[in-house]
């Protein structure tokens, strides 16, 4: 399904994705949990609520409305496996981000996005008991079934519609577009700035400059002042204005020239992935691929990730407190190595640094490279706080064991997922 074939979200999917949209601030600036995203969400804002507090740094996020139509949610791609199904789903909105350190304001910015949230449910009729999932309760490693039954835990009980959907990754995209109202305020400016330019020509014109006391001595300026300026101001300010716009857009467009070289990845990727199963889709490892990295930037110690078996990550990545991703993942290239399959690509991200009081934003390029085994389905639900170990069958958190705690035995991430081998800054 494309997203030239949208329909609006309704009913509870809708509910959870404004829910999370409003709730991503919360989390960030104070390391808040949000019951129905996926664990790794709320692991990797736990990251970056702690590199946030280490630095001593109070990052304030407002997700706001841009029009009228700001609480409505579009459904774009979906893909599903056996037991799950996703859909990206889009909202335009703004997002308003203000860092302070040390009580003083250092830096803000405004930006007009869009939200894209992929959320996952459960198959109509699908029945997914046996596999993991975290209590949203208390976070133990349970399954759905015993969930419904009973967190052993604390014991609370859960229906279905508590567990799934949930939403199971997000991204924040630059919009070139506009509302209505972001239109006509940008306008504005230019028709009075237009309306004061012809004012000041007619005056030249004149020789003189009239004021309103003094107007009504020249009758034959009158009326062309009071009304034929502010007539024709308006289609020359449209003309002004439409020609920044361009102009505009083909400088952003020469700042976003790499990015052009990453259109074919998708097609690509899908090509040769598909083949291995039907299961992979290029939103599918986005998702992952933005994840990862991220999770890998914020933690203090990435060789202690399950996920992560390269070196140590370059030090300026420390200063990292936000990242958005840039809209772009380029697929470089791909490799078989055995029942393994290595993509390197090219990811590009928004990066917010702070390097002690000096907070900055800088576009980024990072050069990333996965690994996984081909011989295996994709599980959409895999999330690697809920690993079940394929030797004795027990479920744990990998984010604190890379070994089964009740077998002993290590586990492999890329049996079930991508696993993150090179990240630097390309």
């Amino acid at each position: 399904m494309g997203f030239f074939n949208v329909q609006e979200i309704t009913g509870v999917n809708k509910t959870k994705l404004l829910n999370f949209r409003n709730s991503i601030g919360e989390a960030v600036r104070h390391g808040t949990e949000i019951s129905f995203a996926d664990r790794d969400i709320n692991y990797s804002l736990k990251l970056q609520n702690e590199r946030l507090a280490e630095k001593g740094i109070d990052l304030e996020t407002k997700i706001y409305n841009r029009d009228e139509d700001g609480n409505k949610f579009m459904s774009g791609r979906k893909w599903k496996d056996s037991h799950y199904e996703s859909t990206m789903c889009f909202s335009w909105c703004g997002i308003k981000r203000t860092v302070k350190k040390d009580g003083k304001w250092r830096y803000t910015d405004n930006k007009k996005t869009v939200i894209y949230e992929t959320v996952t449910d459960v198959v109509s009729g699908a029945h997914p008991d046996d596999d993991a999932f975290n209590c949203p309760n208390c976070g133990t490693v349970s399954t759905v079934a015993g969930l419904q039954d009973g967190c052993a835990y604390c014991g609370t009980k859960f229906q279905m519609d508590d567990l799934f959907p949930k939403v199971s990754s997000y991204y924040f995209l630059d919009d070139v577009g506009m509302s209505k109202k972001e239109f006509l305020l940008g306008y504005l400016p230019f028709y009075f700035i237009t309306a004061i330019a012809l004012y000041v020509f007619a005056c030249c014109l004149r020789g003189e400059v009239y004021l309103p006391h003094n107007l009504i001595h020249y009758k034959g300026y009158l009326i062309g002042t009071l009304i034929g300026i502010p007539l024709g101001s308006i289609p020359l300010g449209y003309v002004f204005y439409a020609y920044f716009l361009v102009i505009r857009m083909i400088v952003k467009a020469i700042l976003s020239v790499g990015k052009m070289g990453t259109a074919g990845s998708r097609r690509a990727f899908e090509s040769r992935m598909r083949k291995i199963s039907p299961e992979f889709s290029y939103e599918y490892f986005t998702s992952k691929a933005i994840s990862l990295i991220k999770t890998a930037i914020y933690s203090k110690n990435p060789q202690d990730l399950l996920f992560y078996t390269g070196g140590e990550l370059d030090p300026k990545m420390n200063d990292i407190i936000d990242l958005n991703y840039g809209g772009a993942l380029g697929c470089k290239k791909f490799k078989d190595e055995g029942n393994m399959v290595r993509v390197v690509t090219k990811a590009y991200f928004d990066v917010l640094y702070a390097k002690g009081n000096h907070i900055y934003s800088k576009s980024q390029v990072f050069a990333a490279t996965f690994v996984r085994r081909t011989d295996l389905p994709v599980n959409l639900n895999f999330s690697m706080t809920r690993i079940q170990c394929p030797t004795c069958g027990a479920s744990f958190d990998a984010t604190k064991n890379k070994n089964c705690p009740y077998c002993g035995n290590e586990y492999e991430i890329t049996t079930d997922d991508w696993a993150l081998v090179e990240l630097k800054y390309n």
